[in-house]
């Protein structure tokens, strides 16, 4: 009975957890986007709150009652959450570029929804057998714990793999640099040439930075933004030699030139250490798949020779 109970929870969390996520990936932002718009539209606030409630009617209800319902329940959320959660979760989603795509809540509810899944697949499962009581518990235990880590284990991966794609792009990218600024170019205008031609990851944070600096951030603090959110050991290097570069008067082209030098070095040893790693990492799979299948080949046929003379 207690089982059934928390099943019937957990499904009507689900459900909820659902609509929450759906309301604030899908309906917040437009809503937003709406009332910038309207700001926008009639000018001072007291006149796009007249215009507010004169044109009340005109609004859609979601705007009008869902909306503000899930906002005013996230700040009551909120208030409860330690802010360092918070903060270490935005950083996370920064760090695997998917700041202005997921939002902290987005991701908490998903987390949720993840764990209600998993419970809810595991008292299928509990369910549909029979199982001693004990058995059950651990099923359901287990069901909670994958699903609590299933979302974090998916961000990890998304921010190895983009950060193992900026230490790939990182070489080409000050090759090209180097190449445009001793053909005359400024660092700003070789950064619009190649961004203007390659893609990737990387290079959507360079396009990012230059979008900072255009709007009047100094180029050192837009960099170092930029080193802040790939929070790559190479990014780190090459926009310290930038500045420092550009504080001292020193030559931008040949502080290019070495750090394209040291980043295609620093490329060497890691593929050479990455080779290196190749014998230990092949013990498992000879192990695993390749001794057993030599094993039944080179001694299934004695063994059934001998079977056959006893």
């Amino acid at each position: 009975m207690a089982i059934i109970l928390a099943a019937s929870v957990t499904a009507g969390l689900f459900v909820f957890m659902l609509v929450y996520f759906f309301v604030m990936t899908r309906l917040i932002p437009k809503t937003q986007m709406h009332q910038r718009l309207r700001s926008l539209q009639y000018g001072s606030k007291a006149k796009a709150e007249q215009a507010q409630a004169a044109n009340l009617r005109e609004i859609p209800f979601v705007e009008r009652t869902v909306v503000p319902f899930f906002q005013a329940l996230t700040k009551q959320i909120l208030r409860f959450a330690p802010k360092g959660i918070h903060a270490m979760l935005e950083q996370r989603i920064m760090l695997a570029g998917k700041l202005g795509v997921w939002s902290v809540n987005a991701f908490v509810c998903g987390w949720v929804l993840s764990i209600a899944a998993c419970f809810l697949l595991a008292f299928m499962i509990v369910s549909g057998g029979t199982y001693p009581f004990i058995q059950r518990m651990a099923f359901l235990a287990l069901g909670i714990v994958i699903g609590g880590f299933l979302p974090f284990a998916i961000l990890n991966s998304i921010i190895r793999k983009r950060k193992n794609l900026i230490q790939r792009q990182l070489p080409e990218f000050l090759d090209l640099l180097c190449v445009s600024v001793q053909a005359g170019l400024a660092f700003d205008g070789g950064v619009s040439k190649i961004v203007a031609r390659m893609k990737g990851p990387f290079i959507d944070e360079c396009v990012r930075m230059q979008q900072d600096v255009r709007m009047g951030m100094p180029r050192a603090r837009s960099l170092r933004q930029m080193a802040q959110r790939c929070d790559v050991q190479e990014v780190y290097l090459f926009t310290t030699a930038v500045i420092q570069a550009e504080r001292l008067g020193t030559s931008m082209a040949s502080t290019l030139e070495n750090q394209a030098e040291n980043m295609r070095e620093r490329r060497r040893q890691y593929a050479k250490a990455e080779a290196l790693k190749a014998p230990v990492k092949i013990v498992f799979p000879l192990v695993i798949f390749i001794f057993p299948a030599l094993f039944v080949v080179v001694l299934l046929p004695s063994l059934l020779f001998l079977m056959k003379n006893m």
